[in-house]
């Protein structure tokens, strides 16, 4: 049966055939609205309507499935010559030389943190404010440049502590990606970032970027001194890693 009934009149809604009053053997009352089954507008049919849909889903699997790759290479790109040998420049924010680190408000592994002892190295600390590690190109290279470059920081005697405003799970994901070994803490509502002078001014509170540090390198001693600091102005560069190890031994007097 073709669902056809004569004598009475079709309208077009939402691309489907309706048509008004019930037809003979139905509860339907007269006047009613209902559908003919398979009765399409526009002559498209219901399989061609399940193909398209399927194409579509194909479609978008595969673009879900490209789009980490297609990602991670935007951003190699992005950040190919990112790294400078040497801090050049007069930007100079954060504790001074020669004043005492004032310790930190962060979490790490679902605690709260107030020092960074627990992460020194026998010589000493290097401390590494990044703005993200969720949406900061820049800040993930230069986070996994340094665990590439660790082996190097052990045999000087140093730890390494790195901290972003990202909230945990965040960084957990890039922690397991990139397969980070050292600290990675939380700032907690910026107040480490505020203590320290680092905190970014060109952002107000509710803003989704509120909350991020000028990026940079501080070097804590091991009595707690801050005997030197790597901050480089523009936030797309960062002084690489084994550059940055050379300074850090050179400030805390490990170089003969």
């Amino acid at each position: 049966m073709s669902g056809r009934l004569q004598g009475m009149p079709a309208v077009s809604l939402a691309g489907l055939t309706w048509r008004t009053g019930g037809p003979k053997g139905t509860l339907l009352p007269e006047g009613a609205l209902y559908w003919e089954p398979l009765e399409l507008t526009w002559g498209i049919s219901v399989r061609k309507i399940a193909f398209a849909a399927g194409l579509l889903l194909i479609i978008a699997a595969v673009a879900v499935f490209m789009r980490a790759p297609l990602k991670d290479a935007a951003y190699d790109k992005l950040t190919e010559d990112m790294f400078v040998s040497e801090d050049a420049d007069g930007f100079d924010p954060g504790p001074a030389l020669g004043s005492r680190f004032p310790g930190v408000n962060a979490r790490y592994q679902g605690r709260d943190i107030r020092r960074i002892d627990d992460f020194a190295g026998p010589n000493g600390t290097v401390f590494l404010a990044v703005r993200s590690v969720d949406w900061c190109p820049y800040c993930m290279r230069q986070v996994a440049e340094l665990q590439a470059s660790k082996a190097a920081y052990d045999a000087a005697g140093l730890g390494i502590v790195a901290i972003t405003y990202d909230a945990p799970e965040l960084q957990q994901v890039f922690i397991e990606k990139q397969g980070i070994t050292y600290p990675l803490i939380q700032d907690v509502d910026a107040l480490t970032f505020k203590t320290l002078g680092i905190l970014n001014d060109q952002y107000a509170p509710g803003d989704g970027a509120y909350g991020i540090p000028y990026p940079g390198m501080i070097v804590i001693a091991p009595d707690g001194v801050v005997r030197g600091k790597l901050f480089v102005e523009a936030y797309s560069s960062r002084v690489d890693a084994m550059s940055s190890l050379a300074y850090a031994k050179e400030a805390l007097g490990l170089t003969p």
